[in-house]
């Protein structure tokens, strides 16, 4: 079995994900957005969306957004799962027509309240546990879609539409090799105004019981596929 990461920046990868996902028998191939040839992602046995600094409101300036877009389109018409994180649910909210438009700023490490529809999916590993939340869009489900999980910032952080399950925040996220994220965005991390030794604190505090919830939520999301 295949599994495709799409991904858009190189540190924002699989993280603990990846060691689960070839335990249960997939080979892994990273396509990076931009650079590489994005087919593969049609036909895969498995796709993962990664989260990046773009939106699909850059369409106009990235055109990898759009043939994402259509790619993912085709994959939930086909019914071949697609899991998206962060970017990667606002692209399976676009390709199914949904709103995502700049909301508020959510950053850093958090509880995902999650809802009692959600307790019955993968979900349910990430009530009550700090999980990293870095996101700047928002999307907005239409009218009767039932939601899986929320904050008060967000009220959509999850939710699963057929074949796609979208999710806001990053399970994935390896806690130990979390430098990387640091060094990717001290741009935007020095530009708020964040205490950069302060967030390490932060993840260190979390890392153990969110690597825990990670593992448990990619686990049995594809034991359900």
């Amino acid at each position: 079995m295949k599994c495709v990461a799409l991904r858009h920046v190189e540190f924002e990868d699989l993280g603990h994900w990846e060691a689960e996902i070839r335990a249960h028998g997939y080979s892994v191939t990273y396509v990076d957005a931009g650079e590489d040839d994005l087919s593969p992602v049609r036909d895969a046995d498995l796709v993962v969306v990664l989260g990046g600094p773009i939106g699909v409101g850059d369409a106009d300036l990235f055109p990898t957004i759009e043939e994402e877009t259509r790619l993912i389109r085709d994959r939930l018409d086909a019914g071949l799962p697609v899991l998206g994180v962060c970017l990667g649910a606002q692209l399976i909210a676009h390709a199914l027509g949904w709103t995502v438009k700049p909301g508020e700023l959510e950053l850093g490490w958090g509880i995902i309240d999650v809802n009692p529809a959600g307790m019955s999916t993968p979900l349910r590993h990430i009530e009550g546990v700090p999980v990293l939340q870095w996101h700047g869009d928002t999307i907005t489900a239409p009218p009767g879609q039932e939601l899986l999980a929320s904050t008060d910032v967000t009220a959509c952080q999850a939710f699963v539409v057929g074949s796609g399950f979208g999710i806001q925040f990053h399970p994935e996220v390896d806690p130990e090799r979390f430098e990387r994220w640091l060094l990717g965005n001290f741009v935007e991390l020095r530009g708020l105004g964040r205490d950069i030794n302060e967030f390490r604190a932060q993840t260190a505090a979390a890392a153990d019981a969110a690597t825990i919830a990670g593992i448990l939520f990619i686990r049995e999301y594809l034991r359900s596929l």
